[in-house]
């Protein structure tokens, strides 16, 4: 693409990628998400393409309510779609056909039947409750969502700039550059009470403001991509899936406090957010829309990409720019905040993606318009990764204040197989657990702080009731403590504590007074560790602590796990009833825990059996259970 020099250049472009996109016969956008790429959609994409070559000359007849072009079949790799246990998926333009579980050996027939004749192929198309859904709009799962960062994720080809152009990219810069002063924008983006998606929910308009006015001039921008919660992929889908629209964000974050340099750090297990982030920058570099004197205006940004090293720590603020500066990645006492003395001592600007990709949109559509979604003090819409027990998991998009009943139901269908909600873990390792009587509270900032819990980056993990809390906290502190950095006493040894304690309540040789002891830690955590990951470490055991004591307590005086997940818990039994004395199951025991004699009921020995259920699965009568 030629060097676009100035904003009529720029708008030209615009309408001649979206010219271009509207003449095609037909756009199939094949999801290239790292989910459905593990499930197989590279070979899908690659068959579609031989297809298309194999039948250059193909009508396509989509039927006379479908208006569509008379220019090529268009084949693309889309980003993330969002409905990733459903992948790998297929939309299909201008029809709005989603399949869902498509295989290479269903391409000929989607060509032939669906493409060239307009028919659906229904074994691929989604079904929910008896129903078939056809166009991807329909289906609940993206009907109760609102989509608006997410927006062009499933539905342009990321690895292509004209296709984020023809969707209006960059017109929020092209306003800024030519209609209002750095303090416009600022003033717009705290009009608007943007609050910065990666867990803090602070001020984003009060963030630039403060670099906008330090003395120093040399500042710089930086987007944490540096996503470490587990089950959490939010930021990870716009990477791939809506690059550009993170960059523009950035460069607009640039324009408002002063910044020549930009910074994207991302982690190293995100190998193709990386990718493409690259991709990006170098389309964007050549059209002339990052680099010196981008549109003619004298306005100069410059943009860098750091992997980061796999340490969950280095989502904090300051361990991210001492990554960065090619330091260990640990957290600083603070004060100076990042906003004065971040990157190589500088004020910086330091955001997270989804921050970010909300800014062109708030540029473009107004303060008003993003204040209109969701409540007063937490405006604007949240990805979320909904993952865990419920039957439809994957990426939403949601407006703040939305219910976790909505979310939980509506989007994500109700709880999987025969099981009932028992809890969700929000926020990740720094977040808490909400129960059923919270199923109905507002999912947003300040709503979640009163519950004890956070947002966070936006994991959401649901549990039914075969989930053993007890586990769940367990689980978390051996995630955090193995991700401690180590720099302070707190943190390094509390959480050390604390995982031992709970590693004991789970082995069954707990004490009641290893509860008390747990709180107490937690405490001390929380109050004295250095950085704001050390500070909520043990929210996740202070949350199940007060929300499943009675959990605990069983674990500890009954030495009973009601879930069985506990192993060291478990005590298995034959019942004499159902057993036909065939000995199988103390042939298959490892230890020789189990004896009797041939048509007569076995017996188990609890002191040597090691719990493995090596028995049970070997069983053909079911005559083994799991007691309690």
């Amino acid at each position: 693409m030629e060097r676009i020099e100035n904003r009529e250049a720029l708008g030209k472009v615009r309408e001649t990628s979206r010219a271009e996109i509207e003449k095609s016969k037909c756009r199939v956008l094949i999801c290239a998400g790292t989910g459905c790429l593990a499930g197989g959609s590279g070979a899908i994409y690659d068959r579609m393409c031989e297809l298309v070559k194999e039948n250059p000359d193909v009508e396509v007849h989509f039927g006379p309510e479908i208006a569509h072009g008379d220019g090529e079949i268009g084949i693309k790799k889309s980003g993330c779609h969002g409905f990733c246990e459903m992948g790998p998926l297929m939309r299909i333009e201008p029809q709005g056909i989603l399949y869902t579980k498509v295989q290479v050996e269903d391409c000929e027939a989607i060509f032939h039947r669906t493409i060239e004749k307009g028919e659906p192929i229904r074994h691929l198309l989604f079904k929910q409750d008896g129903i078939e859904y056809q166009k991807q709009e329909d289906i609940p799962f993206y009907k109760k969502q609102t989509r608006n960062v997410l927006k062009n994720c499933g539905h342009i080809d990321s690895e292509h700039i004209e296709e984020y152009f023809s969707t209006g990219g960059y017109q929020a810069l092209e306003k800024v550059l030519f209609h209002m002063k750095p303090e416009d924008v600022i003033q717009e983006i705290t009009e608007a009470n943007l609050r910065g998606r990666g867990g803090g929910g602070f001020q984003t308009g009060y963030k630039w403001s403060q670099v906008a006015r330090q003395a120093e001039k040399e500042r710089y921008v930086v987007c944490n991509g540096d996503e470490g919660d587990p089950g959490a992929f939010m930021d990870r889908s716009i990477m791939e899936g809506d690059p550009h629209k993170m960059i523009e964000g950035m460069m607009i974050a640039a324009y408002a406090v002063g910044a020549s340099q930009g910074y994207i750090y991302v982690r190293a297990e995100y190998p193709l957010a990386i990718s493409r982030l690259k991709l990006a920058i170098a389309q964007a570099e050549e059209c002339g829309l990052l680099g010196d004197d981008i549109l003619g205006t004298g306005f100069s940004f410059h943009l860098h990409i750091n992997r980061g090293a796999g340490a969950f720590v280095c989502g904090e603020g300051s361990a991210l720019t001492a990554s960065i500066e090619g330091s260990r990645g640990m957290p600083r006492v603070k004060p100076p905040r990042t906003v004065e003395q971040g990157l190589f001592g500088k004020p910086t600007v330091l955001n997270n993606v989804e921050t970010f990709a909300n800014v062109p949109m708030i540029i473009s559509e107004g303060a008003e318009w993003f204040k209109s979604i969701g409540p007063e003090n937490s405006p604007g819409t949240k990805a979320f990764a909904l993952t865990g027990s419920v039957k439809h998991t994957g990426l939403i998009e949601v407006p703040m204040g939305t219910t976790l009943r909505e979310v939980i139901y509506d989007i994500g269908g109700g709880i999987k197989g025969d099981g009932e909600f028992k809890a969700v873990q929000i926020g990740g390792p720094s977040g808490g657990c909400l129960i059923t009587p919270h199923l109905d509270v507002n999912l947003d900032f300040d709503s979640l702080k009163k519950m004890g819990a956070m947002i966070g980056s936006g994991g959401l993990v649901v549990m039914d009731d075969r989930t053993c809390m007890v586990e769940v906290a367990r689980f978390f502190m051996n995630f955090t403590q193995n991700e401690s950095c180590g720099k302070c006493v707190p943190c390094r040894e509390g959480t050390k504590r604390m995982l031992e304690i709970l590693e004991r309540i789970v082995a069954g040789n707990g004490k009641l007074e290893d509860l008390d002891l747990l709180e107490e830690l937690a405490t001390t955590i929380t109050e004295t560790a250095l950085c704001g990951l050390g500070k909520s470490a043990a929210l996740p055991v202070v949350s199940t602590l007060k929300l499943f004591r009675d959990e605990y307590v069983e674990h500890v005086v009954e030495k009973k796990c009601a879930s069985h997940n506990c192993t060291a818990l478990r005590k298995y039994i034959i019942s004499p009833e159902r057993c036909k004395g065939c000995s199988k199951c103390a042939r298959n025991c490892p230890v020789g825990a189990i004896t009797g004699r041939i048509k007569e009921p076995y017996v188990i020995d609890n002191e040597k059996c090691i719990k493995c259920g090596a028995c049970e699965s070997a069983c053909a009568f079911g005559a083994i259970h799991v007691e309690g």
